[in-house]
């Protein structure tokens, strides 16, 4: 009873904070990057929160519990993106100091086609990892509370539907640095109680099969592992919710040091959560592996850190869940209605669209997690709406290299057709994954497209 109690005034709690951290709004732009106003530690806690979701953290532990630590390798390409971006891209966001989104900046270079086409597959990626995390969020109710799936999807997802249509990006930053904090204690005692539990490390070792703990693991070649690491380490580069915390920071020094602080805190997260499901597998080798992050919380956790862990548990994927959802409406609103519009809106009319696709987006998003199977398998399907299509030009936009419309509709047309083709009619050779192709491709052939005007613009 202590527990739920616990976990009942988090809820209520982060609810609170979202509502007043959101209740100041001055129209889209402030809706979508919160006026700038964030320092370096803060981008760090906001990026953090935002990519460590359902997929990153139970996901991770159900792959391992699975296929062993050539899961958690694979998520370490997601970690050197996250460096190299903070790097060679964050340092160069000064140049786009009155953008709120990823069209924004390919419009600028593209055009409005551009524009619009970013928005949409921003908006196609954003509702399908929200829809992951929103059936995590399920997963945990049911596995702590014993509640229906759809019950526990409701309660949770509804907080966050809330704090987020009515405060924007002030709300989900707010959020984020507590659910930070609470996840970055939260983990490290779940996976420390297990190994206690267990009888230590050499026990946890000698309970798990060998080839779980070695390298490419037990269903990976190694081409397989590099594919996978590449998914990773392409597939959420420059994806809405980061490009908006790097738009978000006081300057673009603080958004690259946020971002690189985040890529170094994710090699570590990585590890722990991942270690969590050899844990499920040492205690129960039969468990559903969907369920064995919320098993090991459960079992080894006493009353009152039980209720603050699984208060973690669902931080972790609330906050994953609110940065898509803000994202998918400014995707919508800024980059494929608002380009569309003759006459352009007033700020407040603007807003209020705003608001009302965050609301949509969050409800549809439940009728769509009621069907998830996996969340890390959803996480890598929405990826194929992304990087094919945009990473190629976006990053060339960003480095200021203009090569015109037709380059960048050639390059997204062929990345979209090659990782088709290369995934679903060949069925990936060599296991390489078909989003890795289509980046490839798409990259051959807008550098070898000649140069072309940019037709233009809003």
């Amino acid at each position: 009873m202590i527990d739920m109690i616990i976990v009942a005034g988090y809820l209520v709690g982060i609810l609170v904070v979202g509502l007043w951290g959101g209740r100041i709004q001055r129209g889209l732009k402030d809706y979508a990057t919160a006026g700038r106003e964030f320092g370096s530690l803060v981008i760090f806690a906001t990026m953090s929160a935002s990519f460590i979701g359902g997929g990153f953290s139970t996901g991770n532990a159900e792959k391992v519990f699975l296929y062993g630590v050539a899961n958690i390798v694979a998520l370490w390409g997601f970690s050197c993106k996250e460096i190299a971006v903070a790097t060679l891209i964050a340092p160069k966001m000064k140049a786009f100091p009155d953008a709120v989104s990823v069209g924004d900046v390919m419009g600028q270079a593209y055009g409005k086609l551009a524009r619009i086409t970013t928005g949409v597959c921003g908006l196609m990626l954003c509702c399908g990892i929200v829809g992951a995390q929103v059936g995590a969020i399920g997963v945990i109710f049911n596995v702590f509370f014993g509640l229906d799936r759809f019950w526990g999807i409701g309660i949770g997802c509804g907080i966050v539907i809330l704090y987020t249509t009515l405060g924007g990006m002030r709300a989900v930053v707010y959020t984020d640095v507590v659910q930070f904090v609470i996840l970055a204690i939260g983990m490290p005692l779940v996976l420390g109680f297990g190994i206690y539990q267990i009888g230590g490390v050499d026990a946890l070792f000698a309970a798990v099969p060998p080839d779980h703990l070695s390298l490419p693991g037990p269903d990976f070649g190694w081409m397989g592992l590099i594919g996978l690491i590449l998914v990773f380490m392409f597939g959420e580069t420059l994806v809405p919710p980061y490009m908006q915390r790097l738009l978000a920071g006081k300057t673009a020094s603080a958004a690259a040091r946020g971002t690189l602080y985040s890529g170094l805190f994710s090699f570590l997260f990585f590890a722990i959560t991942g270690a969590i499901g050899l844990v499920a597998l040492a205690l129960d080798p039969d468990l559903n592996p969907n369920n064995a992050m919320s098993f090991v919380i459960v079992s080894v956790m006493p009353p009152v850190l039980k209720g603050l862990v699984f208060s973690g548990v669902i931080a972790i994927v609330m906050s994953s869940a609110d940065s898509y959802l803000n994202s998918a409406s400014i995707a919508f609103v800024n980059d494929v209605w608002r380009p569309l519009q003759r006459k352009e809106m007033r700020e407040e009319n603007l807003l209020f669209v705003a608001k009302l696709v965050t609301l949509v987006v969050g409800l549809l998003s439940i009728v769509f997690a009621v069907s998830i199977e996996s969340i890390l398998d959803i996480l890598i399907y929405a990826y194929n709406y992304w990087a094919p299509i945009v990473l190629v030009p976006l990053v060339a936009a960003i480095y200021g290299i203009r090569r015109g419309t037709t380059a960048f509709l050639a390059g997204a047309l062929t990345g979209v057709v090659a990782t088709v083709v290369w995934q679903s009619g060949l069925n990936s050779p060599f296991d390489l994954p078909g989003l890795v192709i289509g980046v490839l491709a798409n990259l051959v052939v807008f550098l070898c497209v000649p140069r072309s005007p940019i037709y233009i613009h809003d």
